[in-house]
């Protein structure tokens, strides 16, 4: 069985779980999530845990088991505690503002780079160099963050760019000169 699957998922007080028609919804003080479950893996609700488990054993069966429980688990995580990615940008000139609902940033191109703020997630902007992501699905946090950290990834030669704090960006020494 799998290690992952087998554990059970405990859920807070302040949290109000259900599972109807096939679906899994969790309700708590920062919103509510929901999820269709695979036929072949069942999930119970037992008190304040929950149980996943599957009925067969191929390897197929075995991937969704771990996948689901670890889902559910974000989802109950999600919508008590809510989720949070936070990015540095690293450069000279480089910077960013939130003007309206866009996330605006000056990235050493010849144009400013704005990105519209999906309405799932809250984007904050501190001392114009540090970036907040922060939602209760843990998929859209990820999501968002990798997208603005795409704009301009970390570059090995001189490190600026836009990275995840506390990353560690591989650094390459330069040309060797005459």
């Amino acid at each position: 069985m799998s290690r992952i699957g087998k554990a059970p998922i405990a859920v807070p007080s302040k949290v109000k779980v259900e599972l109807k028609n096939g679906a899994f919804a969790a309700t708590g003080p920062k919103g509510t999530l929901s999820m269709p479950i695979h036929p072949d893996v069942e999930v119970k609700i037992e008190g304040e845990t929950i149980h996943v488990s599957r009925n067969g054993d191929h390897r197929r069966l075995r991937s969704l088991h771990g996948m689901t429980r670890s889902i559910l688990q974000s989802m109950v995580t999600g919508v008590s505690a809510g989720f949070e990615k936070s990015l540095e940008i690293q450069g000279i000139g480089y910077k960013a503002n939130m003007q309206g609902g866009k996330l605006v940033m000056s990235l050493g191109f010849s144009h400013q780079v704005e990105y519209d703020k999906p309405k799932d997630v809250e984007i904050e902007v501190k001392e114009q160099r540090f970036i907040t992501v922060r939602g209760i699905d843990l998929q859209r946090v990820g999501q968002v963050a990798a997208v603005i950290r795409g704009f301009k990834p970390p570059e090995p030669y001189k490190g600026t760019g836009i990275r995840y704090v506390g990353e560690s960006v591989r650094r390459k020494e330069g040309k060797a000169g005459a």
